[in-house]
């Protein structure tokens, strides 16, 4: 990942805290805990380890030591004074540490709340670049649904655009087989985009397609513009080119990647047409207004 994509991922959690760092989020020294006082974190993005990757890091451990310590929070003392820590960052280390039989482990420690918690696991994974995009996707939704932050509030905290992040959050649109297949990174969020625009019967028949003929996203476009000029209504005694409508399917296509929502754009005659923005709730037409209009609407 770019030292650029990183700075912006900084100034993200910047603006999620605040600006200001408060005393609860500065830097600890560096200390030993005791696997036992470790839990799993509830923020934690990745919904999968390998197992044969878990055994390989185990290894370098064993021979190498953790030559990244962990990022925890305190929890509050158990009944018996006992005390404990959940993981922010660094899970995967924790569980080969385990399996390398370590008894302690390097830790920083934070005291976050829940919210910069989330943002930090999340932050902290994209700059390993160990999420996949289905999992950023779902870690970007909870910090909306969990903390009620906008489409725009979400970006700034994990360093995205607003329409980049708002790309992602489609995928989460797509039905359970399809999203499967891009958990599983049979394909990939190109595929997956240009899936987006079809009825969900057709996103899974498509889907099945791209694998089973190993299409690159160019040809899954292709196959998409080509599939939705079949099922687009046709009005009698109106005559399009395959090659004309493959065009404007793909200016479609752009111009929903640049708004991060999907748009129907209707060819007429005379090189006229229309656009449609399709959105689900203010925040998303928020976010159009604001591409559209950078210095406002003006007041009526």
């Amino acid at each position: 990942m770019s030292s650029l994509k990183k700075k912006g991922l900084g100034r993200g959690l910047d603006a999620l805290l605040g600006g200001a760092s408060p005393a609860s989020t500065q830097k600890s020294a560096q200390q030993s805990l005791a696997i036992s006082l470790l839990k799993p974190g509830k923020y934690q993005p990745r919904q999968a380890m390998n197992g044969q990757s878990l055994e390989e890091l185990a290894e370098s451990i064993r021979a190498q030591g953790i030559m990244q310590p962990l990022l925890v929070r305190p929890l509050a003392r158990s009944a018996a004074g006992a005390a404990s820590y959940e993981i922010i960052a660094g899970e995967r280390r924790f569980r080969a540490a385990q399996i390398a039989g370590l008894k302690e482990v390097p830790v920083l420690v934070r005291d976050v709340d829940d919210q910069a918690a989330l943002a930090m696991a999340l932050i902290e994974n994209l700059q390993r670049e160990d999420l996949t995009v289905l999992e950023e996707a779902q870690g970007i939704d909870r910090l909306i649904r969990e903390f009620g932050l906008t489409h725009e509030q979400a970006a700034k905290a994990v360093g995205r655009s607003r329409s980049a992040t708002t790309n992602l959050l489609r995928l989460l649109q797509l039905p359970a087989p399809v999203q499967q297949l891009l958990r599983e990174q049979t394909i990939d969020a190109g595929h997956a985009r240009a899936l987006l625009p079809l009825p969900v019967a057709l996103q899974r028949s498509l889907a099945q397609r791209i694998v089973a003929e190993g299409l690159s996203v160019r040809e899954a476009e292709r196959l998409v513009a080509k599939s939705q000029v079949t099922i687009a209504p046709k009005k009698s005694g109106a005559k399009t080119a395959p090659s004309a409508s493959r065009d404007w399917m793909r200016v479609q296509d752009q111009i929903s990647d640049a708004l991060g929502l999907p748009v129907v754009l209707k060819q007429a005659r005379g090189g006229s047409g229309e656009l449609a923005i399709r959105f689900s709730n203010m925040d998303e037409l928020d976010g159009v207004i604001a591409l559209l209009a950078p210095e406002g609407l003006p007041e009526t």
